[in-house]
């Protein structure tokens, strides 16, 4: 009885995700990647998840006639090319670091396991999946019902992180009209426009990047889209 007390007393090892992530291991990997260099290209099979543990990357996807599109930027702590656990066998993709990146790479099998043995693990992935899905709608409302002038803003603060559990960043690393006029669908004259209004406003500021203030959220707040439930 007293031996039992004892081991019930003891604390059990706790399992740190991001510890785990940062370790190189069996079917895993961490690697760096320079400003502009590609992470996996559209078409390329689609065998492993990969986490962002510092830096910026960008999606982008081309169409059969030649057009790219970038459909989202992922910056510290986000998962990426995880469709390979949904049965996607090439990727739908290409995912290029936008700064020098720290990335680290699971194998199917590997992150397969991890999520099956570690419950902090699968609540962290899980966390992400649900925090994905929640984007994909909310970006689908902006484009059905805001203003391109709420989706840049709201687009800058999401960049930011405003809204997310710790501390913003806001400067954004320097990113192009033409890449922020390409993922709120509207041309690179009106997101300049648009930058030089927030900017005079005192809501934006340029300091080697893109310096996003709270205040910008007036911008999404004002005036919002009625939406019947």
């Amino acid at each position: 009885m007293w031996y039992y007390l004892v081991m019930m007393s003891k604390p059990r090892n706790s399992f740190d995700p991001k510890s785990f992530l940062a370790k190189i291991g069996d079917g895993r990997g961490v690697f760096k990647y320079r400003k502009d260099q590609i992470v996996f290209s559209q078409g390329d099979p689609a065998d492993a998840v990969f986490y962002v543990q510092k830096g910026k990357v960008k999606l982008t996807v081309v169409s059969e006639q030649g057009k790219e599109a970038v459909i989202a930027i992922l910056g510290t702590d986000e998962f990426f090319g995880e469709g390979c656990l949904a049965g996607q066998t090439q990727r739908i993709a290409t995912v290029m670091a936008m700064t020098d990146t720290v990335i680290a790479r699971l194998e199917k099998a590997a992150i397969i396991e991890v999520i099956q043995q570690e419950p902090a693990f699968s609540e962290k992935f899980i966390a992400h999946l649900l925090s994905r899905s929640v984007r994909v709608e909310s970006d689908l409302v902006d484009q059905l019902f805001n203003s391109s002038e709420k989706r840049l803003a709201r687009l800058l603060l999401l960049l930011a992180k405003f809204g997310k559990e710790g501390q913003p960043e806001p400067v954004i690393p320097k990113i192009s009209q033409e890449t922020l006029a390409e993922m709120i669908g509207t041309t690179r004259s009106r997101v300049s426009f648009f930058m030089n209004k927030f900017r005079k406003l005192g809501f934006i500021d340029y300091n080697g990047g893109i310096e996003v203030h709270s205040s910008l959220l007036n911008v999404v707040l004002h005036d919002q889209s009625q939406i019947k439930n």
